[in-house]
């Protein structure tokens, strides 16, 4: 950026840049962080344990507790609570499952409004879909590496 157009030269721009920008507490980031991704595990292991009561297997209850987040964050998402959520939680809303779900449901909702095939199925994933690519992408990696170690160990 060439500093001498706005009338200050780096040094003056980094200190003016740093005097407007909010002051964050990383520690206190951290521990909200924590606190809202545990209780979001917390309502996960709820639900799981609910559905045990009910007996059903313990697959079909992490099942039902998946799905039932997906769902609370996309409705929370919808409900336009979500981002609040995730301003004040920072990454302890990310994480988890629901966090997933917003940022599927987010750019959905977003384009809406340019029909279902160019502005929902061709948004939807714009946030997620790298993070699919390079999830499933590195899984099939490593499954390889683990299949070719098992063949020679």
């Amino acid at each position: 950026m060439d500093y001498t157009k706005i009338g200050m030269n780096k040094k003056e721009y980094t200190e003016y840049v740093e005097s407007k920008a909010d002051k964050s507490s990383i520690l206190k980031n951290c521990i909200i962080a924590f606190i809202i991704g545990g209780l979001i595990c917390i309502v996960g292991q709820i639900i799981t344990d609910i559905a045990l009561n009910y007996g059903l297997d313990k697959k079909t209850a992490g099942t039902i507790s998946s799905i039932s987040l997906i769902f609370i964050g996309a409705l929370l998402t919808a409900l336009k609570l979500y981002q609040p959520l995730g301003k004040f939680a920072g990454a302890g809303s990310i994480v988890p499952i629901t966090g997933f779900s917003n940022s599927i449901v987010s750019p959905a909702i977003e384009y809406k409004s340019e029909g279902l095939i160019l502005g929902i199925g061709a948004n939807m994933f714009k946030v997620a879909g790298p993070v699919l690519v390079y999830g499933i992408g590195s899984s099939v990696i490593l499954g390889l590496i683990y299949y070719i170690f098992n063949i020679f160990m």
